[in-house]
């Protein structure tokens, strides 16, 4: 949505990257250390603009009646689809993220399989960025799909008790983005927060089950 780096004209009138911090608040950029992304477990948009992995279909529907996926003020239906690989990793990279946090996991307790869309078909073959020209692209997204959890995550706080399906789920996303996820929210309440610096493997898990981000 940064009127510089979005997908222009579909954008805010602002600076909403880390370096708008720098420009909208004074801070010097030598003064901003660490730089956490937040993004949701699938995707939103509000409003106009390209979005190659929206739903359209009851799964679509299904995320927005979970999530609450509505408009504060207009109660305007905020548009809904998979987790976007492409688009994040451009998120992290024009804002130099070093560490994200996940909200919103808990709306995908009852998916049987969750898709990660990984690339874009385009006429001109498969591509794995967010091209500048979106707004004009035709744009398929290529996904891979993972078990889900079927599990109440609200009334976890431990990392340790996490399903071994949610587990492999965020450390999956960790290895793509190259990033790593510090906290996972699993619900709305303060105290529905796992901080994810210091886990270890589920206890479900095998002692070499999963390969952890480094």
């Amino acid at each position: 949505m940064d009127i510089d780096f979005g997908s222009y004209p579909f954008v805010t009138s602002s600076n909403t990257t880390a370096a708008g911090a720098s420009t909208g608040l004074g801070i010097p950029p030598n003064k901003i250390g660490n730089v956490y992304g937040i993004f949701k477990a699938y995707c939103t948009r509000v409003g106009s603009g390209p979005f190659p992995t929206e739903l359209f279909d009851e799964t679509g529907g299904k995320l927005r009646a979970l999530g609450h996926e509505y408009g504060a003020t207009t109660g305007r239906e905020r548009r809904c689809g998979w987790l976007d690989l492409p688009a994040l990793k451009y998120a992290i990279m024009i804002n130099g993220v070093t560490h994200l946090n996940m909200m919103k996991a808990d709306v995908m307790d009852t998916f049987d399989t969750i898709k990660i869309c990984t690339h874009y078909n385009t006429k001109d073959g498969k591509i794995d960025i967010l091209p500048f020209e979106a707004n004009d692209m035709d744009l398929e997204p290529v996904y891979i799909e993972m078990k889900g959890w079927k599990t109440d995550l609200t009334g976890l706080s431990d990392a340790e008790d996490l399903p071994l399906e949610m587990y492999e789920y965020i450390t999956y996303l960790e290895r793509e983005l190259e990033t790593p996820i510090s906290i996972v929210s699993v619900g709305p309440d303060r105290k529905q927060t796992i901080m994810m610096d210091q886990r270890r493997a589920p206890k479900s898990a095998g002692a070499s089950s999963i390969n952890l981000f480094t």
